[in-house]
C-alpha cells in the first residue's frame, strides 16, 4: 500500500512473462493457455462437468512444482558432475476444505549411484527449487478488471510485444 492508503500498482510486464488463459467455448470449463510459443488446454474432468481435455488448475500447480524440482535437481547434479541418470518427481495435491492449508506431497526418484551425503543434498536442493519457495512463502495476487468491449487481447507481455514490433518492419 502507498502512504495514501491506496494499493501500489505494479505493471504485470515489469517482472516475468504474461501467460494468457482464454475460454475456448468448447465445454463449460475448457480454456486455452498461451505461454510464449506454447499452447495447451486446461479443463476439468468429465466427472466435474468438463470435457477432460487437459489438466485442471491444481494439476498445473503440481506440475509446476514437480517440473521445477526436477530441473533444479538436474542443474545441481550437472554442476556437481554427479552421476544422475534420470529424475522423476511425483506430486499429489491435498486439501480438506477451501479454508484449510494446501499440502503438496512430493516423491523424488533419482537414478544413479549416489551416496547418502549426495542424496541429502538432493533433498536440500528440492526444498530450494523456486516454485517450492514460492508456494512455501505464499504470494501476493493483484487483480485488475479491464473493460474490453471489442474482445481484443489486452495484454501480450514484454516478449510478445517486442516480437510483434519486430515483425511490423
Amino acid at each position: 500500500m502507498s502512504s495514501a492508503g491506496t494499493p501500489d500498482v505494479t505493471k504485470a510486464h515489469e517482472v516475468g512473462e504474461t501467460v494468457i488463459v482464454e475460454e475456448t467455448g468448447g465445454g463449460r470449463f475448457q480454456a486455452q493457455v498461451t505461454s510464449g510459443s506454447s499452447t495447451f488446454l486446461v479443463d476439468e474432468p468429465v466427472s466435474q462437468g468438463g470435457l477432460g481435455s487437459g489438466p485442471n488448475p491444481y494439476d498445473l500447480l503440481s506440475a509446476a512444482l514437480g517440473a521445477c524440482t526436477a530441473m533444479t535437481i538436474r542443474l545441481y547434479a550437472e554442476h556437481k558432475k554427479w552421476p544422475v541418470t534420470h529424475v522423476r518427481v511425483n506430486v499429489t495435491h491435498h486439501r480438506q476444505t477451501l479454508a484449510a492449508r494446501d499440502v503438496f506431497s512430493r516423491e523424488i526418484v533419482v537414478d544413479g549411484p549416489l551416496d547418502a551425503e549426495q542424496k541429502a543434498k538432493i533433498l536440500e536442493m528440492a526444498e530450494r527449487c523456486p516454485v517450492h519457495v514460492t508456494l512455501d512463502r505464499g504470494s501476493d495476487v493483484r487483480t485488475t478488471l479491464v473493460h474490453n468491449p471489442g474482445g481484443e487481447a489486452t495484454s501480450l507481455g514484454e516478449h510478445m510485444k517486442t516480437m510483434t514490433e519486430a515483425t511490423q518492419a
